[in-house]
């Protein structure tokens, strides 16, 4: 296990896990607060682990090191995508999962939600994580590595409910990028929850009022 993590825990004893990712340039610290704005006392105690992405050289910031979770080579993200960046996080968020059901949450009380590369690295790996999970959420980000994710994705989660949300003016992640990951995950036959709100890259209030009853849902 490679990846630091930042932990909040609701109670002594959590019945449920969400592991939080972040964005590009940003650190667990980052979503802290609307962790501590979601109310889930109904399904018991719940723990938020938040890792830190590692810091890399990121290409589309003139190679400035910064905490990423893979590489953004160009604004034609879907056409230069750093695999090997992408295959490596995965990795690591998987050893997130399993170190989780190590310590007595079931894969089916885990849910992995992300922001814009945090929301590419839940999607990519909870499509094909092979134990079912209870759900994914994906932030103003998009789907990575769309063409393989057919033939990679997990019968385990094949009916995985997924919370998808972007802003209509996203300057950084354009609202077609996600519509295009929810348009592709429905052909898939998946069903995910689509929100789209009158904000750039950024997280709006009603946007965390829909998530906390989606996670109250899943969870209970």
């Amino acid at each position: 296990m490679t990846l630091e993590t930042i932990e909040v825990q609701t109670s002594d004893s959590p019945r449920a896990t969400i592991i939080v990712l972040h964005g590009l340039g940003a650190d667990g610290h980052d979503f802290e607060p609307i962790c501590d704005e979601l109310d889930l006392a109904a399904v018991g105690g719940v723990r938020f682990v938040l890792p830190h992405a590692p810091v890399r050289p990121v290409t589309i910031n003139g190679g400035y090191a910064m905490r990423a979770w893979y590489d953004i080579r160009g604004t034609a993200i879907d056409r230069q995508e750093d695999e090997a960046g992408l295959r490596a996080s995965q990795r690591d968020i998987e050893a997130l999962i399993a170190r989780e059901v190590a310590r007595g949450i079931p894969a089916s009380r885990i849910v992995l939600m992300g922001f814009s590369q945090g929301c590419a690295m839940a999607l990519l790996t909870g499509l094909r994580h092979t134990e079912r999970l209870a759900g994914l959420v994906g932030l103003s980000g998009y789907l990575p590595l769309l063409s393989t994710t057919e033939a990679e994705r997990s019968e385990a989660n094949a009916l995985v409910p997924i919370f998808l949300a972007h802003g209509r003016q996203d300057p950084v992640v354009p609202i077609a990028r996600a519509e295009a990951a929810r348009d592709e995950l429905q052909r898939l036959g998946y069903a995910p929850q689509w929100q789209a709100y009158d904000m750039q890259h950024a997280v709006h209030p009603q946007e965390i009022t829909a998530l906390n009853r989606w996670l109250l849902g899943v969870l209970n």
